[in-house]
């Protein structure tokens, strides 16, 4: 199971080149990696295999994963359509088409999401696998993302879809701690019960429901068939959308007793099944006829599961089996009808059955197993249902009578569309009604209309789906024996096999009236209201409520942000000042104990930042006051040195220079001097307030210093560092090692905001990725300078010193980056600081030769160091865990080298890599952003300001 999800893993990371490289026939090699893993899922059926790694025990998150009777039935529809849609992927693009390589690898990446999700045996590992699925079908269904219907469909789909598993993780969590176990397994073993585990089974079936488009939930799945056909077919068919009815029968054995599950799920099947029958016979557009087929099939198929009973459990799983094959195939039908003709309109669709006789034979065929006809697969599994709903004795009999009825109805219903599917894809024109021949004739659309004929490559996908409902339907009792270990796990006796002939019995004779009240329905489709269109149309429902969330958050807005800095930060400070207080006041149980100093250093140092932090409250001049507070920041540095953390210090130092640079860099933007009418004057409540809060924050740090109970844990983190980490700087193995999750996370917000910084500032894209000496129209290639474009800068601003004290100091800062970041494992340094160095570094250059020395500097785009940093600093994280190890544990190799000697060398260093990667990235895009940038608008207004004055002269 690991093998399967690390190759389709492999795949979607290799599907982009593999698609460049071969164009659209890149497809037929991506489809063998899931079709060779299908090959292990059958050798495997029948059999029961689990994996499990180590990750983090302690919070329940270890990779636990389980292959049974259900996986088997899951992943077999999961790897051999997904096989099938990928071959049919390689006809249905062209070689042109906008983002294929990033669609190749998103819908292989599905793929894996899937299998993991079926296979996972952890409950927080399956919604992990859950959430990217709804992420991945986001991406998928918003391919098109330059067509706002695409867009549209897209976060409708994510906005439901995760709403519903937000839904399902704290039934999840619930589950787990009350039954102190997050494995399916365990719970399957012995579910508790209770208050709680209802209210848990509600919130899982609120995410079930939404992911396989329940009413009143079902909404998202038609406006998703803005997507292209493959993903309709493969996503919204075979596979996602079945990501709920395998929760449902997974859950089925242990909760289908549970006070909310047979209410909500019976009832909510069966509605789905009978107001999006009704809708799919009042659209016009072929995909939305299958779309919202596909809805109502899911209902029956989520109230078959949910039943409870083996019979109902095999019937369900054998429809799950049909669906996929016969759904797939019909929607892979309208693609290549919407090639060829141009349209999905079935009302300008005529003669398509004599044109493309092969085509409409596959689409015949899939649409008799849809509406349930013999011998196809679609029959067996309908004759199935329809037994187990009559022989469901865990409802009480009124209940049995309404849900048979319910199923009759929807089933009538969806012999009705297979028919309007068949008949509005294939008919000839003749058959066709007077009023319909008048809208085509509106439509300017003849019976001679274009049609190009699909190749046989393009047909032989579907083709192979709907032979495959036919060999099921005629390998009944094979496809019984595969189908009924997973009907066996429920409680009860599994009474009923598949067949194709069961005699003469009640079932039979609903499964005619079924047929024969279908095809009346068809003929009355024009005499369905408006009513039935209305009461499946849910989009209305889910727009008002966008449009009410909108209006209560501004009305809440407006409530608590008035527009004023000065009073929305009053606010949060009051409520810093009394919360903490109050609670302190009535529930203090330690007391305080002070030690104000260990020496007189550390008193004067206070009295500087105390002073400096006071004059930049009176100070006008802005330079002037950014450097005040500079002063205190490299006054909390030299404390950490006095106590005994150099690298804390080290890091403060160059933090806090870097930060002055910024400022500065801002600052010319902006007058020396604060303007008279923006001064404020003294003000007694800020004042008043300011200490409140410093005193207040004074009185935490000692209440939470003197709450210390048991020995504090530094003492053991210094030898844990050495024994696990390999380094003597504690701090430093903390950050790449111990606590790598943590650093991992903030490096990920660090690229986030420099992305954010450098999209305020551009808008578009990053200013001069490297901007060179060479680009620069004044530059002269004759002129040698030890600073390439040192001359390049205005002799205004130039100054001789700065150049030549770069030149000096550059090469010796950038070999003490180095020096920090391979020392920084056992000295003061790492890759935080070696960054920040080198960081400073090119600041210098930047200040000594404009902003075409950063390109001289480093010739790199900001924005590869960024992204090829966390992609290092994750693939750490990802390497320990491919070789059994815990994510980001360090390995330690030693080897000695001649002239060189013993060297020791820890697998977080490339970790720390790429955190220094990221540092860098990070000033340099602030240098490009907040410098260059500026520097260019800056020399722009001097410009128009020149020429508006030479004018007037």
């Amino acid at each position: 199971m690991l093998g399967i999800l690390l190759a389709l893993v492999i795949a979607a990371l290799a599907a982009p080149l593999c698609v460049r490289a071969l164009g659209r026939n890149g497809f037929y090699v991506l489809a063998l990696v899931p079709f060779g893993c299908l090959g292990w899922v059958i050798a495997n059926w029948g059999s029961t295999q689990r994996v499990r790694v180590q990750w983090a025990s302690s919070i329940d998150m270890n990779i636990e994963l389980r292959f049974d009777s259900l996986a088997a039935i899951m992943s077999a529809l999961v790897l051999g359509v997904g096989a099938v849609i990928l071959t049919y992927c390689a006809r249905y693009f062209e070689d042109d088409e906008p983002r294929l390589l990033v669609f190749a690898a998103q819908l292989v990446a599905f793929a894996a999401a899937m299998f993991g999700l079926v296979v996972s045996d952890n409950m927080l590992l399956l919604y992990v696998f859950w959430e990217m699925t709804t992420v991945l079908s986001f991406l998928l269904v918003g391919h098109h993302a330059e067509q706002a219907v695409s867009r549209r469909a897209a976060i409708q789909a994510l906005l439901v879809t995760g709403a519903g598993g937000l839904a399902m993780l704290v039934g999840i969590v619930i589950l787990g701690q009350v039954s102190g176990s997050y494995l399916l397994s365990d719970l399957l073993a012995g579910a508790p019960s209770g208050i709680a585990v209802d209210v848990a089974v509600v919130l899982l079936l609120a995410g079930a429901l939404s992911k396989s488009a329940i009413v009143p939930l079902h909404f998202w799945l038609p406006g998703a068939m803005a997507a292209p056909t493959p993903v309709s077919a493969y996503l919204h068919a075979a596979a996602m959308v079945k990501a709920g009815v395998y929760l449902v029968a997974r859950l089925a054995p242990v909760f289908a007793e549970s006070p909310a599950w047979h209410p909500l799920i019976l009832t909510l099947g069966v509605a789905s099944m009978v107001l999006a029958g009704l809708r799919s016979l009042q659209v016009t557009d072929l995909k939305l006829v299958l779309a919202f087929g596909t809805v109502s099939q899911l209902g029956l198929l989520i109230m078959l599961v949910g039943l409870g009973t083996p019979d109902a459990a095999l019937a369900g799983s054998a429809l799950i089996v049909a669906h996929a094959l016969f759904k797939a195939c019909l929607f892979m039908v309208v693609g290549i009808i919407d090639h060829g003709a141009g349209t999905r309109d079935l009302r300008e669709l005529s003669g398509l059955g004599r044109r493309a006789p092969v085509l409409c034979g596959v689409a015949v065929l899939a649409a008799l197993s849809m509406a349930g006809i013999a011998p196809l697969v679609g029959f067996v599994g309908k004759e199935s249902a329809l037994a187990a709903v009559l022989d469901a004795d865990v409802l009480a009999i009124p209940a049995k009578a309404a849900l048979a009825v319910g199923v009759m109805l929807g089933s009538t219903l969806t012999v009705a569309y297979s028919i309007r599917f068949i008949w509005g894809a294939f008919a000839d024109r003749e058959v066709l009604s007077g009023s319909e021949q008048v809208r085509l004739a509106e439509h300017g659309c003849s019976e001679n209309g274009q049609w190009h004929a699909p190749g046989a490559l393009f047909t032989a996908a579907p083709a192979v789906l709907a032979v495959g409902s036919l060999v099921a339907g005629l390998g009944t009792p094979w496809l019984d024996e595969l189908l009924n270990p997973y009907a066996k796990t429920l409680p009860g006796m599994l009474d009923s096999h598949l067949a194709l002939w069961h005699g003469f019995a009640f079932p039979l004779a609903l499964t005619i009236l079924i047929i024969v009240a279908g095809i009346v329905i068809f003929q009355l489709r024009g005499h369905i209201g408006e009513s039935a269109t209305m009461l499946g149309n849910a989009d209305r429902a889910y727009d008002a409520t966008l449009r009410a969330m909108d209006r209560l958050s501004l009305r809440m807005t407006g409530a608590v942000q008035r527009g004023s800095l000065p009073l929305s930060q009053a606010a949060i400070l009051v409520t810093l000042i009394l919360l903490p207080t109050v609670l302190l006041a009535i529930d203090t149980r330690t007391g305080v104990r002070l030690r104000l100093w260990d020496s007189p250093f550390q008193v004067v140092i206070g009295a500087i930042m105390a002073v400096m932090t006071l004059a930049a409250t009176v100070l006008r001049n802005r330079l002037a006051s950014v450097l005040v507070v500079g002063v205190s920041g490299y006054g909390c540095g030299v404390i950490f040195a006095l106590h005994g953390a150099p690298d804390l210090a080290l890091t403060q130092f160059l933090v806090e220079t870097l930060t002055l640079v910024i400022f500065m860099l801002v600052l010319r933007a902006f007058p020396a001097e604060i303007e008279e009418s923006r001064t404020a004057p003294f003000k007694v409540r800020r004042a008043i307030l300011s200490a409140l809060v410093g005193a207040t924050v004074a009185v935490l740090a000692a209440f939470a210093v003197a709450a210390r109970s048991t020995e504090p844990i530094w003492h053991l983190i210094p030898d844990a560092a050495y024994t696990f980490g390999g380094g003597k700087n504690a701090v430093n193995v903390l950050l790449v090692d111990i606590r790598a999750w943590d650093t991992l996370g903030e490096i990920s917000v660090l690229v986030v905001a420099a992305t954010g910084v450098a999209s305020l500032v551009f808008r578009s894209r990053r200013f001069g990725s490297a901007p060179r000496a060479a680009d620069a129209p004044n530059y002269d290639p004759e002129l040698i300078s030890w600073l390439p474009a040192g001359r390049l800068v205005d002799r205004r601003d130039r100054s001789m010193v700065l150049q030549v004290t770069t030149r000096l100091v550059f090469p010796t800062i950038m070999v003490l980056s180095v020096y920090f970041f391979f020392s920084g494992h056992n000295a003061p340094g790492g890759g935080f600081a070696g960054g920040l160095t080198a960081g400073l570094a090119l600041t210098l250059r930047y200040l000594a030769g404009g902003p075409y020395e950063l390109g001289e500097a480093l010739p790199v785009d900001a924005g590869h160091l960024l992204g090829g940093g966390l992609a290092l600093a994750a693939g750490t994280a990802s390497t320990s865990l491919l070789l059994g190890a815990p994510p980001l544990s360090s390995a330690i190799v030693e080897v000695t080298l001649p002239l060189i000697g013993h060297i020791k060398v820890v697998t977080a260093l490339f970790f720390d890599l790429g955190v220094y990667l990221i540092v860098v990235g990070l000033v340099l895009d602030v240098l490009r952003s907040l410098g260059a940038r500026l520097d260019s608008e800056l020399a722009t207004d001097e410009d128009e300001s020149a020429s508006v004055r030479g004018g007037s002269r």
